[in-house]
């Protein structure tokens, strides 16, 4: 494949996506601040997705994308994958409806168990019912997650990638709706937050259908026929156990960060995913849509033996994602507050809160590469059919979460949670490291290790850079919409300019490497 054609395709796309979930975040900060409904609401919108990443996104897209795969460029051809698809879909769906039904009928204690049942009783009661409207998006993205897949095998790669943007956009329209009702009707904070809340699952519906139809383009016709476990649906669900094991390390995490965020001050639960959206913007577009891209790929030169094949498309993993990462990394660290105040401050969402914001996301950011690093890695495990490694990897890191969070919390809140994060996410990059050079699957070539360090230098001058250029700039963060973006586009522009220039200048990138990284990698 090409792989910097894959991940421009799919990047480009979850910049879009990113771009429309920054949008969104913009929108919401302004129109319901940070309060207790904007805490209730994040951590509803928290609980299916927990659920989506633990059994969608991260143990059944690591199990089905290589079989379905197999089948599908096998003796059997499209058929055979047809027949397959069908079969994990008829198996699938019920556990779904299942899941659902139980959640929701648990909720109130699901909540408590998250560390916030001694709440006010009508705070705990929305809680609740956001919890209970937003829940049967996991049962909708699950089944466009299986979509996803199956295009993802026939290097389809634009309609999974595009699907999130469409939520984003029911989201803005439920709130832009939801502002005017405010002023015009006198709705009131928390009934916003109930539109939002069914916007999530209509939206999720929106997203089923963009990807059933594009399924039916291609060819595949998915059907729902009686359930049946056939010998291939079981070795899925044994290989996807562990998966889900390490999926879920990494989802406790999450449900971890928010127990202990319950127990800070109201709004801590806000700041937190504010400063996480910015955060996740860069790990989109260059960590998931490389995992993406990568896999089918490792999955065939894994097959087909060819080691040297396998290293290459690692390292040109890893190369790409660290040029674009540690620039990243290091103008949010730089500029924080500067971004938050530019991006999320206006209305109801004021400049102390901004602040506040941008110090967690100067902490956050200090992982970005690991948590990159950790989406380029996995890959190699998952394309050998080992789901196992990654989920010691995501214990360890978990445990590591935990004990700091009791260590860090007391004296520095919030940002303490931020940095337990931090830590736990370099961890799990160690491990899996270690894991892949002990068994012989990958050891980081020395040209690469200098390229790297040529990129750090390259960062480190564009941070020098940007430390002077944001205090000249300082009036305009909060000014007027015209005076923030000039703000911006220089900070970008400055950061792009030195970066780039000093890259090239001292060898972290030149043209061969380019040419390089979009030559077509055939097994």
């Amino acid at each position: 494949m090409s792989l910097l054609k894959h991940v421009g395709t799919i990047g480009g796309l979850t910049m879009v996506s990113r771009v429309a979930g920054m949008a969104r975040e913009m929108i919401f900060a302004r129109v319901l601040g940070a309060n207790a409904v904007t805490d209730a609401w994040f951590q509803a919108f928290i609980i299916p997705n927990v659920f989506r990443r633990l059994f969608a996104e991260g143990a059944f897209s690591a199990a089905f994308v290589p079989m379905f795969s197999k089948r599908l460029h096998g003796d059997g051809g499209i058929e055979d994958a047809r027949s397959f698809s069908d079969d994990v879909l008829s198996v699938f769906l019920p556990v779904l409806i299942a899941l659902c039904a139980v959640m929701m009928l648990a909720m109130p204690w699901v909540i408590t168990l998250l560390g916030d049942g001694d709440a006010d009783p009508a705070t705990f009661a929305m809680e609740v019912d956001f919890a209970r409207i937003m829940f049967p998006y996991i049962l909708l993205v699950s089944l466009v997650t299986l979509f996803t897949g199956m295009l993802n095998s026939v290097s389809r790669f634009a309609p999974g990638a595009s699907f999130p943007i469409l939520l984003n956009l029911v989201l803005i329209g439920a709130l832009l709706f939801g502002d005017y009702a405010m002023s015009s009707w006198a709705w009131t904070v928390e009934r916003v937050g109930y539109s939002q809340a069914w916007a999530v699952t209509i939206g999720g519906v929106v997203q089923l259908v963009w990807l059933y139809v594009w399924t039916r383009v291609e060819g595949f016709r998915p059907k729902l026929l009686w359930p049946r476990i056939t010998p291939e649906v079981k070795r899925l669900s044994i290989i996807a156990l562990p998966a889900a094991i390490g999926g879920g390390a990494y989802q406790i995490n999450t449900l971890v960060q928010l127990y202990f965020l319950n127990q800070l001050d109201s709004g801590a639960i806000s700041y937190m995913n504010y400063a996480d959206r910015l955060n996740q913007l860069p790990l989109g577009i260059i960590g998931i849509a490389l995992s993406t891209a990568i896999l089918p790929t490792l999955s065939r030169f894994v097959g087909a033996k060819n080691k040297e094949g396998t290293d290459r498309i690692q390292s040109d993993a890893i190369e790409l994602s660290m040029l674009l990462t540690i620039p990243a990394a290091v103008a949010l660290a730089v500029c924080a507050v500067p971004f938050v105040t530019m991006i999320f401050q206006g209305g109801r969402f004021s400049l102390e809160q901004a602040e506040l914001t941008g110090q967690v996301l100067g902490m956050l950011v200090l992982g970005l590469p690991a948590y990159v690093l950790v989406k380029v890695l996995v890959p190699n495990f998952y394309a050998r059919s080992d789901t196992r490694t990654p989920v010691y990897a995501a214990f360890i890191s978990l445990a590591v979460f935990v004990a700091m969070n009791f260590v860090l919390i007391a004296d520095y809140g919030v940002i303490g949670v931020a940095l337990a994060s931090v830590v736990g996410a370099w961890i799990n990059v160690a491990y899996l490291y270690i894991v892949l050079v002990r068994r012989g699957y990958y050891t980081i070539p020395l040209k690469l290790v200098g390229r790297i360090a040529r990129q750090l230098i390259a960062a480190a001058a564009m941070g020098a850079a940007l430390w002077f250029a944001r205090d000249l700039l300082t009036g305009w963060y909060s000014a007027g919409l015209f005076q923030r973006i000039g703000a911006l586009l220089v900070l970008v522009a400055c950061s792009a300019i030195v970066y780039f220039g000093v890259a090239f200048a001292i060898g972290a990138l030149d043209k061969q490497r380019i040419v390089a990284l979009t030559k077509k990698r055939e097994p």
